[in-house]
């Protein structure tokens, strides 16, 4: 896409760099026999096929160190510390060392780039670590690349052979020997996730396990539903009054109440839901306590109970569970001495209906956004409709992210997210143009989806960071770099889609081109019958229906369930990290933004453009500003007075007739991020440092105060508009109400006559008068306001009533 790799520190691309391209990559691409002199060999004309169609081949050199033996001791200790090198070239791997063994084990695999080979030999050291003096040679082995074998998937692995040490010069064998295995390869070979890759041979220690390539499955979420009833025998702290009770329900950070009971007595009823997010394995526990409300600012527990959350019942429809009662313990946790427990003559109880809600979607992303539909319990997951293939290939000019040795640098990998599974490619170290080539697949059973595909800048390579540490939010950030949604409703079915997607980040300077993702896309349908019958179904499970939440619980759940989703991705090895989770799900989407205000209200003044121009055309044709026009509206209205059974075909055969019009002008590439519907390229720069402050607020006290003004300015054409729009509802409400005795008095006058006149006319010629009258010339118009439009301009509301 760009002739070379742009220089840290370059300018942004123009505007119009922000569109889709097209690309023709080499997709599922064979490796030319031949190749070069040198390494001509190595393909020796097979013809193979390979699963990985999407991607563009990238070949390896792959190099299995399995075991050593019979090592011989040091001359100096006695003893032996052995490590395996493995050199091609300028570039060396070396195993770990162990102490004191003769017969070491190691298993790791080397991997080294075909296109950064730059010798015809490979060597292979053993060396003996010391302490102080140099590394002892213990021998070598050899092979000649023109002689390496090459092997595809599926083929079965390639089987390690033993190999008998030589000495440096070649000139003889020594004692000990290397179980090795050597062979050509792709991408699509399994050991590339776990291989040592030459490009990355500058990371060291922990950070070797924060480049490799991942799949990740998202925890398997639950509602739980506690259905708090009632309580017996609760007993205040203070005597001679009667608690003031409520239920404070916790799982893990997640803390509900009820309601305080509005009558005080001793047995409290409440009737209340408190909806949790929880996931398995179930590590929290439910912790309900009744509390008393003695004071506003103080509330006295009265008593509570933990339970785990794997002894409730798992619903799969709507049917309710049965109810249990729970004592509760008076002193906390139920941690009381035996001496204590015995002077309880009676415990209080809880009533309580608890269930795991499995015939629900718990919903941990936005919902415009959203990649996975089904209910949580699989026994109601319906068959797959379709595959959906995605080939991540290459970025092309990324931007310089950081600083590393006094110059600009990126580390870049790739995270995509569709359903519960996740999948993270391989940071392709210190590079503006890295080049992934990997190929996943997803079962897709919704097309109205969405998935999400996020690029991210690797900060966590240093030796001294440790896998997860991330997760907590602490130590550095990986960095956005930029994101691309595809919808699979837009797609055609069994279509190869290769774009190069532009990677926009919003920051508070403005909008910038961070570089361009090359994708392959292909949405393949297994079955079209069930694709066509989930157009008639509702998106969501059923029991979102039968028994929805409200909106701002489903808003605080959605919250807690990114929040569970973060922490378990983050704990995985290597980990995706809570920003890079919260990135891709989104979580500050629903954040205020004078930005994104504007964007909305365009959006619905863009929807109603459709029906401002037909209302202009319909004033032109009434006004006859083009008379041919007029009179074939004539001729077209009193064809369908005389034959009304024409309407509904007429228009039914006019919207077909729009749609196999605009077929030829049908997108022919997927959606894509849009600055200018976004106004992301016209926002004030105030605008954008509000959209990025925190919540609540970090600015002084003064840019508080201006930007408070501003949206009460907002807010006060809102509100004059919200009040136009009441204004003109209650004029209606009043026509028959008698607020005004003259103007109802007229309007009931009229409709008597109507009444009697549409009885004895015919509709035909009713609706012929009608059309007639409004489609006159202007010669017989007025200027004037009509009769009905100053009758209702004279109606009373109620903003007499309003202070």
């Amino acid at each position: 896409m760009h002739p070379a790799n742009p220089p840290a520190g370059s300018p942004g691309p123009n505007p119009q760099d922000y569109n889709l391209k097209d690309t023709s990559p080499r997709l599922g691409e064979r490796w030319p026999v031949g190749g070069s002199r040198t390494l001509g060999g190595w393909m020796s004309g097979d013809k193979y096929s390979s699963t990985y169609d999407l991607v563009e081949q990238m070949y390896y050199l792959y190099v299995r160190v399995v075991k050593a033996k019979d090592l011989p001791p040091s001359s100096i200790t006695g003893s032996c510390d052995p490590y395996i090198e493995v050199k091609l070239g300028n570039y060396k791997g070396t195993t770990k060392h162990f102490e004191k063994k003769h017969n070491p084990e190691w298993n790791q695999v080397f991997a080294f780039s075909k296109d950064r080979i730059q010798s015809s030999v490979l060597e292979v050291f053993v060396k003996d670590k010391e302490m102080v003096a140099r590394d002892d040679y213990l021998g070598k082995v050899t092979f000649d690349l023109n002689e390496v074998p090459t092997r595809v998937p599926p083929d079965s692995p390639l089987a390690p052979q033993w190999y008998r040490l030589e000495e440096r010069r070649g000139e003889g064998k020594v004692r000990g020997e290397v179980m090795l295995a050597v062979w050509m390869g792709t991408q699509a070979d399994e050991a590339f996730p776990d291989a040592w890759h030459s490009d990355a041979a500058s990371v060291h220690g922990e950070g070797v396990f924060n480049i490799r390539s991942k799949v990740y499955v998202s925890p398997k979420l639950w509602y739980l539903r506690v259905n708090v009833i009632e309580a017996q025998d609760v007993q205040p702290n203070e005597k001679g009054r009667f608690p003031e009770a409520f239920v404070r329900a916790q799982v893990g950070n997640q803390v509900l109440k009820t309601k305080i009971c509005p009558t005080r007595s001793l047995n409290p009823l409440w009737n209340e839901d408190l909806v949790f997010v929880v996931a398995e394995p179930f590590e929290e526990h439910l912790v309900l306590g009744v509390e008393d409300r003695v004071h506003p600012s103080k509330d006295d527990v009265l008593g509570k109970i933990t339970l785990p959350i794997s002894i409730f019942e798992k619903r799969l429809d709507h049917r309710p569970v049965h109810s249990q009662w729970f004592n509760l313990e008076r002193f906390g946790f139920g941690l009381l001495e035996g001496d204590r427990r015995k002077e309880l003559r009676f415990s209080s109880r809880i009533h309580l209906r608890v269930c795991l809600e499995g015939a629900y979607h718990v919903l941990d992303e936005s919902t415009m956004y959203i990649s996975d539909q089904r209910p949580t319990a699989r026994q109601l997951w319906k068959q797959p409709i379709g595959i959906l293939e995605v080939g991540i290939l290459s970025a092309q000019g990324l931007l310089a992210m950081k600083t590393k040795d006094g110059r600009g640098t990126t580390d870049a990998y790739c995270v995509a997210k569709y359903g519960q599974k996740w999948v993270r490619t391989r940071t392709i170290i210190d590079s503006f143009g890295p080049k992934w080539n990997e190929q996943y697949t997803w079962e897709v059973y919704d097309p109205c989806t969405v998935i999400t595909l996020g690029v991210f800048d690797n900060c966590h390579l240093g030796a001294g960071e440790k896998p997860g540490s991330g997760a907590g939010g602490g130590g550095a950030r990986d960095l956005r770099i930029g994101k691309v949604r595809i919808r699979l409703s837009t797609l055609e079915t069994d279509r190869i889609y290769t774009h190069s997607y532009p990677l926009l980040v919003l920051h508070q300077s403005g909008v910038k081109k961070m570089g361009e993702l090359q994708l392959a896309v292909r949405f393949t349908c297994l079955s079209l019958a069930n694709m066509i019958y989930l157009y008639g179904h509702p998106p969501l499970p059923k029991m979102h229906y039968i028994h929805p939440f409200t909106v701002n619980q489903l808003d605080n759940l959605r919250y807690q369930a990114m929040n569970i989703v973060a922490v378990r991705l983050g704990r995985a090895e290597p980990p995706l990290r809570k920003e890079t989770v919260e990135y891709m799900l989104d979580v500050d989407s629903h954040m205020w933004s004078m930005r994104r205000s504007k964007a909305n209200f365009f959006r619905i003044m863009s929807l109603l453009s459709g029906m401002i121009a037909i209302g202009k055309w319909f004033n032109d044709v009434s006004h006859w500003k083009n008379p041919i026009t007029t009179v074939l509206v004539h001729i077209l209205f009193l064809i369908l007075i005389w034959y009304p059974e024409l309407i509904l075909p007429t228009i039914f055969l006019y919207m077909f007739l729009i749609g196999i019009w605009n077929y030829r002008f049908r997108p022919r590439h997927p959606p894509h991020m849009d600055t200018r519907l976004s106004w992301a390229e016209a926002v004030h720069p105030d605008e954008l440092d509000e959209e990025f402050d925190t919540f609540p607020t970090s600015k002084p006290h003064d840019i508080v105060r201006m930007r408070y003004d501003r949206l009460r300015s907002v807010a006060g054409r809102i509100q004059t508009v919200v009040g136009d729009m009441a204004t003109q509802g209650e004029r209606f409400q009043s026509l028959l109400s008698w607020r005004d005795p003259r103007a109802t008095s007229l309007f009931i006058v009229f409709c008597l006559c109507a009444a009697v006149v549409l009885y004895v006319t015919p509709f035909r010629v009713v609706a012929l008068v009608m059309g007639l009258y409004m489609l006159r010339h202007p010669r017989f118009r007025s200027k004037l306001p009509s009769v009905p439009s100053n009758f209702f301009k004279r109606l009373p509301a109620r903003t007499d009533c309003l202070l």
